[in-house]
């Protein structure tokens, strides 16, 4: 487990009060994380090559999280990610998948869903 700890948990997420409390939630349990606002100020951090998980706003102004899980791909960076919405459907879901989300969860989330969640795409990272 502790190789998982040097990868950095990326959240990206419009809403302050998200980032905050997801931040917040996956440091309690020993995890490094780093917050973004924005996909693009995600893509210009520097920390892609040391991201193991992504969590992700599916909604966001500029890029969406769609949008910047194709980017990532079409870059070959295979970074694991978990997507978050409160607009989810079947459609969103499977389109998710497509795009190489390892889960989907729905907010308000489950704290313990989020954590098992980011763990099993650390692992896969």
């Amino acid at each position: 487990m502790e190789e998982h700890r040097e990868r950095v948990v990326s959240i990206v997420d419009d809403d302050e009060s998200v980032r905050r409390s997801v931040g917040n939630l996956l440091s309690s349990v020993g995890l490094v994380v780093a917050v973004f606002d924005s996909a693009e100020s995600f893509l210009r951090s520097g920390l892609l090559d040391s991201t193991g998980c992504l969590v992700v706003d599916l909604q966001m102004p500029g890029m969406d999280g769609f949008g910047l899980l194709a980017h990532l791909r079409k870059t070959g960076m295979q970074i694991p990610a978990v997507i978050l919405t409160a607009y989810g459907d079947d459609s969103a879901l499977q389109r998710a998948m497509r795009a190489g989300a390892v889960a989907f969860l729905d907010k308000p989330f489950v704290s313990a869903e989020l954590i098992g969640a980011v763990r099993s795409a650390l692992r896969r990272g």
